[in-house]
């Protein structure tokens, strides 16, 4: 006899099914902003209310309700506040702690989730009513306000049963929708008619991993198709259960557009599957050159009233796009921003940057508040994360935004302007507080590779044109910074339109945000204090692997992908992995003889050398062009050495046109750069870039588009403070602090740029590094094991290399 299916289980919080059902009006209502989630003094807010109740009050009381439907269970939980039980009545209590004041009646949803916990309490013990009272705490000055109702359990009954068939019939949509996805998902066959060399091992290293859950690290160069080989074994561990959602989480835009093809070849293989793409709101926003606020945003006002029918119009799209998004909620009348988020619960894969899932001020609270969940977490490009995740885990605050909002508010809001110029004056206390210097940095080049100074613990020291460090926290700042937050909450909560809103919420947040670091604080941060007119201090994050594990746990598995992973370690060590966890690395699926590597290693392009090499740089960039008439990249270490070079370069090659990388670039700017680069070029192009930057990765230029690219230096990180704090952090731990902080992410860049001339099985191109330094043990290490390089000595050798290559290409 074949045992039947058990029935799926959808989990919902009273809180979450409640708001999704019930609420109504503005983005930015009239309670919207409440502070921030302020969790301590919440609980202690709690606390207080349910020790000043009577003998026998219980506390803190979870709660689990089970709804059966045909086709599933819809599992509701919660945790009721405070319940007094006597002979004479039942007393149940919803406790809220407010910023600011409460002057009016009790919102609705906390009646709505009051009502739900009385419905369970009732049915539970067969009780005919119960008394219902929630209680506001006025956060902080103490104040409670409270509001009390008598319901009879058919009261409450009715109220459950309505509020909960409109969210089972959303569920009830999920779940046919999520069957006839996993038929799907049961018949789809990989997209191509064949794997490419490494593919069909990494698809199944992923499968595994994703199944069985934890972390994998995968080395993969360009070609060998990394975003369908992650793609597809996830797919199929969503069809088997054994995943809830997949998060493909990318730095770049390009990023994002492969990953979204990469599932319409999978939706013409058969696939039936709902993915949405979040974007940035700043470039969402359909009302350019308006304030984002909710107060005066037309597509903010009434957002709840209409948001409903446009997450369903979505939902009928499998491909949710920012341009979907952007035509549904302009016909809707909503924020596109908004509406992403909103539809993000009902899908199958999201699509968006490292920050929805890492970063601790904007991840996707509303997908992982509880414990999170059976997650796949796919991390494009996986190199980027390392100093992305740095930033993230860090804070600042500036003194200049200090001064400028307190001289906009002093008229407003004078108490939150005192309190910022407290939190001014102890910034500056701060830094006049330091020490004598104990090691002076120089600013010059980092190619002073063994010059490493040891970290003393709890010192300050002098490091470079005003700027000191120190392990210790600044303490000292607390307590106006609290206080600074207080106002600003006292103020913002009111909800007040004031031309200065805007910028008075940017420091609001960054304020939080370095407070939020500051609970984070340990041995692998670092406090960094500028001098300066206005003081700045920052809190830095050395070492990132702690944060990031912690943040994987909200998921099940992940995988970290990239062309240049190298070496294994080092990522391995700084992702948040562990020896334990499996790394695979592939060699590339394209001949070898269709690269030709070449280096040139009589160049000395350090700092000090480069004024005395620049003729020989140029020279030998003009020897590379002029070996056959096509497009050409070249890359640098920093803006000022491409200006050097390019001048020397046109007017040693003045017939050669140039195309130039501009700091700042708009996107129109970088798209007409990269469309230069055609496929059948009348004559050579070369293009002058810096490493790391916008066309240094994640540009596509297959075949006749790029034929060569010249690599200038090792590609090291310039010098500033955080790099060198890096540096003496990992000596210490690991004696590896040049290479953690220098070495590993330049040569990334290096790999990265040379990853840009071969993009498919037919591509040929030539590559030639010029540094002296690539002829070491150390650089000779970090090579792909699949290179087949030569090294020229002079121009008529390389002229005789180059020639030698193409006549194989004719």
């Amino acid at each position: 006899m074949k045992v039947p299916a058990a029935k799926p289980v959808h989990t919902v919080s009273v809180r979450d099914l409640v708001e999704f059902v019930l609420r109504q009006g503005d983005l930015g209502g009239e309670r919207e902003f409440v502070g921030s989630d302020r969790a301590l003094a919440g609980i202690r807010g709690h606390q207080k209310i349910q020790r000043s109740r009577p003998t026998g009050y219980l506390t803190e009381l979870p709660f689990e309700h089970r709804v059966e439907v045909d086709e599933f269970t819809l599992q509701i939980r919660g945790r009721i506040d405070g319940l007094l039980i006597n002979s004479e009545r039942v007393l149940l209590e919803e406790i809220k702690t407010v910023s600011g004041t409460w002057d009016h009646e009790a919102d609705p949803l906390h009646w709505a989730q009051a009502k739900f916990y009385g419905f369970m309490q009732a049915s539970e013990n067969a009780l005919k009513e119960l008394a219902i009272q929630l209680v506001y705490l006025e956060l902080p000055a103490g104040k409670v306000t409270e509001f009390r109702q008598t319901f009879s359990f058919a009261e409450l009954s009715e109220f459950f049963a309505a509020t909960t068939g409109e969210y089972v019939a959303w569920l009830r949509e999920r779940h046919h929708w999520c069957l006839a996805r996993d038929a799907s998902i049961a018949a789809l066959a990989f997209p191509f008619p064949e794997y490419r060399p490494g593919q069909r091992e990494l698809a199944v290293a992923a499968y595994r991993v994703l199944v069985n859950g934890g972390r994998l690290f995968l080395a993969a160069p360009t070609g060998i198709g990394k975003t369908i080989s992650t793609l597809f074994p996830a797919v199929k561990a969503l069809g088997a259960g054994k995943l809830e959602r997949i998060y493909y989480l990318t730095a770049r835009t390009v990023g994002r557009a492969i990953a979204e093809k990469a599932l319409v070849d999978l939706r013409r293989a058969g696939l039936k599957l709902r993915a949405v793409t979040l974007t940035a709101k700043e470039k969402v926003c359909v009302r350019d050159g308006h304030p984002c606020d909710p107060l005066t945003c037309p597509l903010a006002r009434g957002y709840y009233d209409r948001v409903k029918p446009a997450i369903r119009e979505a939902l009928d799209q499998e491909e949710i796009t920012r341009a979907v998004l952007e035509a549904v909620g302009q016909q809707h009348q909503v924020c596109p921003f908004e509406l992403s988020l909103d539809v993000s619960v009902w899908v199958d894969a999201v699509i968006c940057d490292y920050n929805y899932v890492f970063d601790p001020q904007v991840y996707l609270r509303r997908h992982f508040a509880e414990e999170g969940g059976a997650y796949g977490f796919l991390v494009d490009e996986a190199h980027n994360l390392v100093d992305r995740a740095r930033d993230m885990f860090s804070a600042d605050i500036e003194g200049r935004e200090l001064l400028d909002v307190k001289r906009a508010i002093k008229k407003a809001a004078p108490r939150f302007s005192k309190s910022l110029a407290q939190l001014h004056a102890a910034m500056r206390k701060l830094g006049n507080a330091t020490e004598p210097p104990e090691e002076t940095i120089e600013a010059s080049d980092p190619s002073f590779e063994l010059n490493w100074f040891p970290v003393k613990a709890a010192t300050i020291r002098q490091v470079d044109n005003g700027v000191s460090t120190s392990l210790e926290f600044p303490e000292s700042l607390i307590e106006p910074l609290e206080t600074a937050l207080d106002e600003a909450e006292r103020w913002l909560v009111k909800n007040q339109r004031a031309e200065f809103r805007e910028a008075l919420l940017a420091l609001y947040f960054r304020l939080h945000s370095f407070r939020r670091t500051a609970e984070l604080y340990d041995e692998r941060f670092v406090t960094l204090i500028e001098h300066a007119a206005a003081t700045k201090v920052r809190l830095f994050c050395l070492a990132p692997s702690l944060l990031l594990r912690k943040a994987l746990a909200r998921g099940k598995a992940a995988i970290f992908f990239s062309a240049t992973l190298t070496p294994m370690d080092y990522y391995r060590t700084l992702l948040g992995g562990t020896p334990e966890d499996p790394a695979l690395q592939l060699a590339s699926p394209f001949p070898p003889e269709n690269l030709a590597v070449l280096i040139h290693d009589r160049i000395q392009t350090h700092f000090k050398g480069r004024a005395e090499s620049l003729e020989d740089v140029v020279a030998s960039i003009g020897t590379l062009v002029q070996g056959r008439r096509g497009n050409y990249l070249v890359y640098f270490p920093s803006y000022q050495y491409l200006n050097d070079v390019l001048r020397e370069f046109q007017v040693s090659l003045p017939t050669v046109p140039v195309l130039v990388q501009r700091p700042g670039m708009t996107e129109p700017e970088r798209d007409a750069f990269l469309a230069a680069f055609s496929v059948e070029p009348g004559d050579t192009l070369v293009g002058f870039a810096v490493l790391g930057g916008i066309f240094g990765e994640g540009i596509d230029l297959v075949g006749e588009r790029l034929i060569g690219a010249v690599i200038v230096g090792v590609g090291l990180p310039q010098l500033c403070v955080e790099r060198n704090l890096i540096r003496d952090y990992f000596q210490q731990h690991n004696a590896s602090g040049f290479e953690y902080a220098y070495t590993f992410p330049g040569m990334n860049r290096v790999l990265q740029a040379i990853g840009r001339v071969i993009r498919s099985e037919s591509d040929q191109g030539v590559v030639l590094l010029i540094d002296a330094r690539f002829n070491e043990v150390r650089y000779r290490r970090l090579f792909p094991a699949w290179w087949r390089y030569v090294r020229v000595r002079h121009l008529s050798g390389l002229e005789q290399a180059v020639g030698n290559f193409w006549k194989r290409w004719p």
